[in-house]
């Protein structure tokens, strides 16, 4: 990939991620970090609403089919490491259910909140 697709490719990414931020918000989350890098993993949004503390990978593409299927198996581990780590640091979110959702955002919808997308175990 150039550099430029690159920086496209992030751009839209960013935009993405703040959509759904603001979705997230009106749905009455809670977002506790965003683009979270540990050396473990990433996330890209970690939101709370009541006693459960989302990881929440957002994906956008032309296609809700190429946005559904873009988050690899490995991704998905290093995610639920990720989370893990998170919660280590904090303490006060261990008593929290932990769950994997996914945002999809295909260009002219709305961004479609897919709750409990995946297990850990998966």
């Amino acid at each position: 990939m150039s550099l430029l697709a690159r920086r496209i490719a992030e751009r839209r990414g960013r935009k993405a991620e703040a959509l759904c931020v603001w979705i997230l918000r009106l749905k009455g989350w809670r977002i506790l970090a965003r683009d979270l890098r540990l050396p473990v993993g990433e996330i890209d949004i970690v939101a709370r609403r009541g006693n459960v503390l989302a990881a929440i990978e957002v994906k956008a593409r032309d296609d809700r089919d190429a946005a559904a299927h873009a988050v690899t198996p490995r991704q998905r581990r290093r995610i639920a490491r990720a989370l893990a780590a998170y919660i280590a640091r904090r303490p006060d979110l261990a008593r929290l259910s932990p769950r994997f959702d996914v945002m999809l955002l295909v260009r002219g919808r709305l961004p479609q909140h897919i709750p409990a997308a995946w297990r850990e175990d998966e």
